[in-house]
């Protein structure tokens, strides 16, 4: 996320740019701490998901071969600068290096930093770089080019999405290189997650002075170096036999722009493709692509995090006793077994995904009593709210159907309304009072809760400004100690859900389909294992 996305871009009508890569083929007081309940999410013991394959095809790849990779159509303002709100997603983490990264076990890795540290108040970080690091073009990485990636992205001329999140706390001014295997980072606040800021899609290091031509060149110092790239067309990469971590196993990864996940399906079934990338089967397309003799799936756990905003801006959403009831008022259970058979876990309106580091288990009993109650004292007998879906994600409907059976229970009355998909992100998205949309898993939890939920952000689907959550979030990044920083973002994902506008009924096991040849699939932090993935009898 989106933000792939969502991954949105910045702005208050800002389009999340998995919509920017479909458009073209688109058809009152808080209850308190009581109010929480000690439980672990979960999904259904039984379900029809639990037949689909839990893994990708084991074992090691042959040496060599093509990976061909169908990819949803995009803008044809489409660019290779990965700082872009249009950056071609699938390319960036072939072509290029963070920083840092996120690790397989969702920890912060070392990538072109070999290390990191803060002093004492976690106000200057210092940034240890790689050394015998190259650029496809031959250059040699140092110091200057991790820090003319920082000032590029907060270039207002660039307009990156994460300008937004380092902005506030990096004055690309002070930023020093005292050598070139050293950056220091001195921050306008003490921020003690601030690395992990960096692992974002849209901080991939680019060469110093590279503003002008990196949207065509791709040069980075990624396992891929960039052959052909055609705007929302195909593209080829091939493998950078000098790549400081070694040789990728493939010998390259061709592109496909196909208009639609049918066509992008029927193509892994005839074995033209080898991987659908940024497309989420649907549970039906799931069982026929893993019961089919060419392809199978790969179970990507909790992948993205399906959401009901309610603007907080607009009635009946703006009295707090409403959020409320319309949270207690359905069983996320119920939701998860209707709209996705079960092939996810239950969400009970946390946004942190389980298995994060710092989630919080805590949540709310489904009390469809209480939410009554609750509807009685902000002045409802009953309730009737539009909530709005669309044909761009096959979830979107079928969640929606799901939380109006569950809430009829607690006398609210959902209507659902279908709007057109090539539209929905620009007249729908943060405008309607309620409606559905998803997100990508796989940002840390300061970048989350900051971007998603504070006051202000671009990024706040649900217009919630609470000044006593965006003080806890400033604590916790202040907060030099992990075990109480961990315990400040608790409180804060506790705020969420006693508070905030978003209802998030589950998170989805993302289910993509890939060729039976594929080996050594493994994805996580926004992107697959570029230099691992290979063919076998390729």
């Amino acid at each position: 996320m989106p933000d792939t996305s969502p991954r949105h871009a910045p702005g208050a009508a800002a389009i999340p740019r998995r919509s920017v890569l479909a458009a073209a083929a688109a058809g009152g007081a808080a209850l308190g701490a009581s109010w929480l309940l000690t439980g672990c999410s979960g999904a259904a013991s039984a379900s029809p998901a639990d037949a689909l394959p839990s893994g990708a095809p084991a074992g090691r790849p042959d040496r060599g071969g093509t990976l061909r990779i169908a990819r949803p159509p995009a803008s044809d303002a489409e660019t290779l600068d990965p700082a872009s709100s249009l950056s071609a997603y699938e390319y960036l983490g072939a072509l290029y290096n963070r920083l840092v990264r996120i690790g397989p076990d969702g920890t912060l890795a070392p990538d072109l930093a070999e290390s990191w540290e803060p002093d004492k108040e976690a106000r200057t970080w210092t940034f240890r770089l790689r050394r015998g690091v190259t650029f496809h073009d031959g250059r040699a990485f140092t110091s200057a080019d991790a820090a003319y990636t920082l000032r590029h992205i907060l270039d207002p001329k660039t307009g990156s999405p994460q300008a937004g999140v380092l902005a506030p706390l990096v004055d690309p001014k002070r930023l020093r290189t005292p050598d070139a295997h050293t950056l220091v980072v001195p921050l306008k606040s003490p921020n003690a997650e601030f690395p992990s800021l960096l692992t974002n899609y849209n901080c991939y290091v680019v060469p110093d002075g590279s503003a002008a031509s990196i949207g065509r060149t791709g040069i980075g110092t990624g396992p891929f170096k960039l052959v052909s790239f055609t705007a929302a067309g195909p593209g080829r990469i091939a493998a950078y036999e000098d790549h400081w971590a070694g040789r990728p196993v493939l010998d390259a990864i061709d592109f496909y722009s196909v208009a639609d996940m049918q066509a992008r399906s029927n193509a892994l079934l005839a074995g033209q493709v080898d991987l659908l990338s940024q497309t989420n089967l649907d549970f039906a397309t799931a069982r026929v692509v893993a019961n089919s003799d060419r392809a199978t799936l790969a179970r990507v756990r909790n992948a993205q995090w399906y959401v009901l905003p309610m603007l907080t801006t607009e009635k009946p959403f703006t009295d707090v006793r409403v959020r409320q009831a319309m949270k207690l008022a359905y069983d996320p259970e119920h939701v998860l077994k209707v709209a996705l058979q079960g092939a996810g876990t239950a969400g009970w309106d946390n946004p942190v995904p389980p298995g994060t580091p710092g989630h919080l288990a805590a949540h709310p009993a489904h009390d469809p009593d209480k939410a009554r109650h609750l509807l009685k004292r902000a002045g409802y007998e009953r309730l009737a709210v539009d909530l709005y879906t669309s044909a761009y994600d096959p979830i979107f409907t079928p969640m929606a159907l799901a939380y109006q059976e569950s809430a009829r229970r607690a006398g609210i009355r959902i209507r659902v309304r279908t709007a057109a998909a090539d539209s929905y992100y620009t007249q729908i998205w943060m405008k309607k009072p309620l409606m559905a949309t998803y997100w990508y898993t796989g940002r840390p939890v300061d970048q989350l809760l900051n971007q998603v939920f504070r006051g202000g952000s671009s990024y706040n689907e649900t217009a919630w400004a609470d000044k006593d959550f965006d003080a806890l979030l400033d604590r916790a990044r202040r907060e030099t100690d992990d075990g109480r920083r961990r315990e400040l973002y608790q409180q804060a994902q506790s705020a969420v859900v006693e508070r905030g506008g978003a209802i998030t009924p589950m998170f989805a096991d993302r289910l993509v389909g890939i060729s039976r040849k594929v080996r050594g699939y493994a994805e996580h932090g926004f992107e697959f294992d570029y230099l691992g993935i290979g063919l076998k009898g390729a």
